[in-house]
């Protein structure tokens, strides 16, 4: 794994933005400078954002829409006010609705499969970390959630790649290689997955299977509306 897809598997893992030394920390890249280009490339790139973080520090996220949120801030009257120029970028998709949602699909995943699944933090070889959505306890399925609704946009869809390649690499360390599942709530989240693209053959490859369940009706709206705030 390079340097570069280090940073990206690191960033994606996260639950918040991380600044260089703590992604330079949890990446296990030295020198941090290291990171710094990375992460300055990537934001020309697109892939990523760097602002200013709570205490000032510069801090990555990924990104995956054109142009960052929009967060709010109440000045000293309790008004809300739109800030085009966000102090802190939470990576798309991290909202309390999509991390309900990933809890539900895991359990809709479980009583299909008879297993109860539960969020994982594994060690592979090297003392290298990594953390997958969900998995049993015998460690038998390892599961990748994306809680989303709609068509995958252009960046989602390496997203999706980058996690059969996560499930791959820590599926292979197991002397009996466990089922590696890309779970999604919307068939039409991976069309791009079931035709000849190489995005679709390289999972195919990978050894990946990808299975869509059912979210509830409040579940999925809550989803729907989510995606639009971090969208517009």
């Amino acid at each position: 794994m390079t340097n570069r897809e280090k940073v990206l598997s690191t960033l994606r893992l996260a639950t918040s933005p991380l600044d260089d030394d703590e992604l330079a920390r949890r990446a296990q890249i030295a020198p941090r400078q290291q990171v710094n280009q990375i992460c300055r490339k990537l934001e020309r790139d697109g892939l990523l954002v760097r602002v200013s973080g709570p205490d000032g520090k510069i801090v990555n996220a990924l990104r995956e829409a054109d142009g960052a949120q929009q967060t709010s801030h109440e000045d000293p009257s309790g008004a809300a006010s739109a800030d085009t120029t966000p102090s802190r970028v939470l990576p798309p998709g991290d909202s309390s609705e999509q991390r309900r949602a990933e809890r539900a699909m895991l359990d809709a995943l479980g009583a299909r499969l008879g297993l109860v699944l539960n969020p994982r933090r594994l060690e592979r070889p090297g003392r290298i970390r990594v953390e997958v959505d969900g998995a049993d306890d015998d460690l038998t399925v390892l599961v990748e959630c994306w809680a989303h609704q709609g068509p995958a946009k252009v960046a989602q869809k390496y997203k999706l790649v980058n996690d059969a390649v996560k499930l791959h690499w820590v599926g292979s360390a197991s002397s009996k290689p466990p089922r590696r599942i890309l779970c999604v709530t919307d068939a039409a989240a991976v069309q791009h997955l079931r035709g000849r693209s190489w995005q679709a053959q390289a999972i195919r490859d990978l050894g990946v299977e990808i299975e869509v369940v059912e979210l509830p009706e409040d579940l999925r709206a809550a989803v729907a509306a989510a995606q639009a705030r971090q969208f517009r």
